[in-house]
């Protein structure tokens, strides 16, 4: 295998490495609180309602908060909700027909049916029939129904006021993804100007590769921009910040168009590059300052502005775009189209919209 083949395949394992640490972090919260959430639960049922091994209200508590901000509530509803129907259809059946393979089958066919009689989701007929099992397979005491009940009331109420104490970090994320999103196209802007320049085939096909990888930093965005809606939907104590991450969740589909309309013109870069053609320079200025505005972009979405800031910059791209001179091959024009689009997808982070972007810009030159 080739050295420069080793190379990549180490820096790809060091990135998945770091992205793997990286995911931590933001989770590191959650973790945290479902660790606490349980052991508070199970304190309250054990030593305060002295309920012997209430192993439901902690299980109610984790599964409630999970890991994700999203449908807290309603994860708290149903879980509540499908532990319960589970352990009383079980107690039930168990005290009348015991318990054996057989029985097994019936409990969990019984509180799966009523859970989706009940319309409940798959959190809850998922619930409905792990607790089923549990209580049948452990043939507890059938007298300890309401125990049990008790158990997952108090999981679901420690989950409850869990959920309403959440960190500022899930608002700051989205911002500080778009800002991480605007940086790689910055980079992948000044990379291709450089490319336009030199002219280097393998360099040109590194990046292309670079770009083909993006994908993961819009998913990112997304569940960020989810992830902090979600967060004001449930916390009673960060409401106020609904307006201000509204904004940053609608610039997703902006952001993700930019990144796209960038990885177009990479290919095509590298596409000119493999094939030798050449790029006027002035193509590669374009796209270097354009690299720049980008920045400017970044630094105010990580500022959680709305990049006006970086409006006039773009504006005078935009207008350097058409008179820039044409070049003989089809390569190069299809580059100079494609960085035209870019300015277009980053003048709509700016507040203009779909319209006002387009019209910023002179007609192409001829």
């Amino acid at each position: 295998m080739e050295a420069g083949s080793l190379d990549r395949i180490w820096a790809r394992g060091r990135t998945s490495a770091r992205e793997r640490v990286e995911r931590l972090k933001f989770k590191r919260w959650q973790i945290v609180q479902c660790a606490l959430a349980a052991g508070v639960a199970w304190f309250i049922a054990a030593d305060l309602l002295d309920h012997q091994a209430p192993f439901f209200a902690p299980i109610a508590a984790v599964i409630s908060l999970g890991t994700s901000y999203g449908q807290r509530l309603r994860r708290v509803v149903e879980v509540t909700l499908g532990v319960a129907i589970g352990v009383f259809l079980a107690d039930l059946l168990v005290a009348q027909l015991g318990s054996g393979w057989w029985q097994l089958a019936i409990v969990v066919g019984l509180a799966m049916s009523a859970a989706f009689l009940l319309d409940g989701g798959q959190l809850f007929v998922s619930q409905a029939a792990v607790q089923s099992i549990v209580v049948t397979t452990l043939v507890a005491d059938p007298g300890a129904a309401l125990t049990r009940w008790t158990d997952a009331v108090v999981g679901g109420a420690v989950a409850l006021v869990a959920a309403t104490v959440v960190p500022a970090a899930p608002l700051r994320r989205p911002r500080e993804q778009a800002a991480v999103v605007m940086r790689k196209i910055a980079e992948l802007l000044r990379a291709a100007g450089e490319v336009m320049v030199d002219g280097e085939a393998e360099r040109g096909l590194d990046l292309l590769a670079d770009a083909r990888s993006t994908d993961h930093l819009i998913r990112e965005l997304q569940d960020a921009a989810d992830e902090g809606m979600s967060v004001v939907a449930s916390s009673p104590f960060r409401v106020r910040h609904r307006d201000n991450l509204r904004r940053m969740v609608d610039l997703v589909d902006p952001l993700d168009r930019a990144l796209r309309s960038t990885r177009v013109l990479v290919r095509q870069t590298a596409v000119a590059a493999y094939r030798r053609r050449p790029i006027p320079p002035s193509y590669s200025r374009l796209a270097l300052d354009l690299a720049e505005a980008a920045d400017v972009v970044a630094d105010e979405l990580a500022a959680d502005r709305m990049a006006t800031a970086a409006r006039p910059l773009l504006v005078a791209l935009g207008e350097a775009s058409g008179t820039v001179e044409r070049a003989d091959e089809m390569t190069a024009e299809v580059v100079l189209v494609q960085l035209r689009s870019v300015i277009v997808d980053l003048l709509l982070l700016t507040g203009l919209n779909e319209v006002e972007s387009t019209q910023a810009l002179p007609p192409p030159p001829r």
